[in-house]
């Protein structure tokens, strides 16, 4: 087996993406030397190689949709499961068999490969001459180096999220004679070192997220929408007070303090007094236009993949491979259209006539037996269009996901839709703010309610309004359902039943399908277990990878791996 680290990834992903866009007569030289000289030309005032190099560092930012060997992080969760009839990488994440050599969701390596690449930045773009400001009169050379920095801080969060704390490198760039075998830091310094750079950013970043020539790039909102996410991990259980390693500092903090929920709540608060966003009326135009519901994302630019990748199998128009099927878990956590759960007597819900009336979100983010696509209804009952039988892929819950894709109900072929990895939106800033602010207060106030009930309102609910006089743990019962419904297949629910420390209960459950049989006489519906999840309490964090820890002397592994 090949063993890697940080010190030769860096290095090899420097010299082959920068070899890349220069000219090959580079070899005759020391490249790195001479790489350096080209890229951060003395000479260059308009930044043309300075630039490009800057892009290359947004190829490391993260992406959603089916990414995890082929699927969403969201089928090892108990929303859904991989259509995928082998044993693919999610199935190994939600069964917990995968080990520190084998963990599906490993971005260890590119995301020190970011880190490297926009410190080099950070350290050399002072050298080229750069001309140019922002209207508000900002040096562009500062915005860039803001951009850089702000790259560099989601790359650590990304890490830290998955394992705790990891080795900070500061601004230093480091070679191959240089001692690389660095400790890893504790998560309380991570935490403190990504809202640093995001609080000495802020105000050297664009301020319109809307500038088209510059889209993609992030704003101070993107800031401090990092900000609140971290600050909100950081107050949650699993970290605060919740250390699955007791007073292991690698691990999370080693005592509570209701503080950092305040401090979370105020992270959001700055985000929404921007008053730049907005919760976009139609649901499902968020994931499919560019709006002023989106923070930052990560372009993915026009292209029908979400459709061909999930669309219900049975069509003849594009392709159409359903790779992930809800679970009926997921589509039960979707209410009536009144605000009832359907679980509630007077919520009106029909088990015979389970899809009508329902919440909106429901509608845009699952296709179910009988909703309509590409001018047909679909077929999800066995023997259906679309789910056949045989050893074609196709859903193993009579569901399919709907979530993103563009508005084909009507037409009869698929066309180009815009498909970017949306990174933060303002609903999550939204439920992080209510989330946060409920957790401090000892009795939810009127701040909580119209937070929690404005996600409601726009998803249509009527009446919206929650039942007023709700104690603490039932407002924050009534935020995680929100945020489950909301947020459905954008990558929370995999970390906030982490964060939230109910894995072991929520991910050690039995998830179900529906199985839907047309007869002479009607409908026949069954739920069937499809999926026997196991949680173990390791998994609360990912393992440092094998490689690293082998390497590396001073580098820790986590608990019980």
């Amino acid at each position: 087996m090949k063993y890697i680290n940080i010190k030769w990834i860096s290095l090899i992903a420097l010299i082959v993406s920068t070899l890349s866009s220069c000219e090959s007569d580079l070899e005759i030289v020391p490249i790195e030397l001479q790489v350096l000289e080209q890229v951060f030309d003395t000479k260059d005032s308009a930044g043309v190689n300075a630039n490009r190099f800057l892009t290359d560092c947004y190829r490391h930012l993260p992406e959603t949709g089916n990414r995890v060997g082929g699927d969403f992080l969201d089928a090892a969760t108990d929303d859904a499961v991989s259509s995928n009839p082998t044993n693919t990488s999610v199935q190994q994440l939600a069964m917990g068999t995968f080990n520190a050599d084998s963990y599906p969701d490993n971005l260890w390596t590119t995301c020190y490969q970011g880190i490297r690449k926009t410190n080099i930045f950070i350290q050399n773009i002072d050298r080229v001459p750069l001309k140019g400001q922002l209207a508000n009169g900002t040096p562009l050379r500062r915005v860039w180096k803001a951009e850089a920095r702000f790259l560099r801080a989601l790359f650590y969060f990304e890490l830290v999220k998955r394992h705790g704390g990891v080795p900070i490198l500061g601004d230093k760039v480091y070679r191959l004679e240089d001692d690389i075998e660095l400790p890893r830091s504790s998560y309380a310094a991570c935490v403190e070192y990504i809202v640093q750079q995001c609080d000495a950013i802020t105000d050297s970043l664009r301020m319109d997220p809307f500038d088209l020539p510059n889209y993609g790039r992030p704003t101070k909102a993107a800031a401090l929408a990092l900000k609140s996410r971290i600050l909100l991990y950081a107050a949650s259980p699993l970290f605060n007070g919740g250390n699955i390693a007791g007073q292991n500092p690698l691990t999370g903090y080693p005592n509570f303090l209701a503080e950092r929920w305040q401090h979370a709540e105020e992270a959001a608060k700055q985000v929404m007094d921007l008053k730049l966003f907005r919760l976009e009326p139609e649901f499902k135009s968020i994931f499919i236009t560019r709006n002023s519901e989106r923070i930052f994302s990560k372009q993915g630019g026009n292209n029908t993949s979400l459709e061909n990748n999930n669309g219900p199998v049975g069509y003849t128009s594009g392709i159409n491979n359903g790779r992930t099927s809800p679970s009926q878990e997921l589509v039960d956590a979707f209410g009536m259209a009144n605000g009832r759960e359907i679980t509630d007597p007077a919520s009106g819900y029909d088990p015979n006539d389970p899809y009508t009336n329902r919440d909106t979100r429901f509608y845009a983010t699952i296709f179910y037996n009988g909703a309509t696509w590409l001018s047909r209804a679909v077929q999800t009952f066995e023997g259906g269009a679309d789910k056949p039988g045989g050893t074609r892929q196709q859903t193993k819950t009579s569901y399919y996901l709907r979530k993103f894709m563009g508005n084909f109900e009507s037409a009869v072929n698929y066309s180009s839709v815009n498909h970017d990895h949306i990174l933060f939106r303002y609903a999550e800033i939204v439920l992080n703010y209510a989330e946060a602010r409920n957790e401090r207060l000892q009795v939810p106030d009127a701040l909580v309610y119209q937070a929690v009930e404005n996600i409601r309102r726009r998803a249509g609910l009527m009446p919206f309004e929650l039942p007023k006089g709700l104690t603490k743990v039932q407002m924050r019962d009534a935020i995680h359902k929100e945020r489950r419904k909301e947020l459905a297949f954008e990558e929370h629910r995999f970390y906030d039943v982490r964060r939230w420390k109910i894995a072991e209960e929520i991910f050690n459950k039995e998830l179900h399908a529906a199985v839907i049989y047309q007869t002479g006489t009607g409908t026949i519906r069954q739920s069937i277990p499809i999926l026997k999840m196991n949680f173990q309490k390791r998994m609360y964090l990912a393992p440092i990878p094998f490689y690293e820890v082998i390497k590396n002397p001073k580098m820790e592994q986590n608990p019980e791996w």
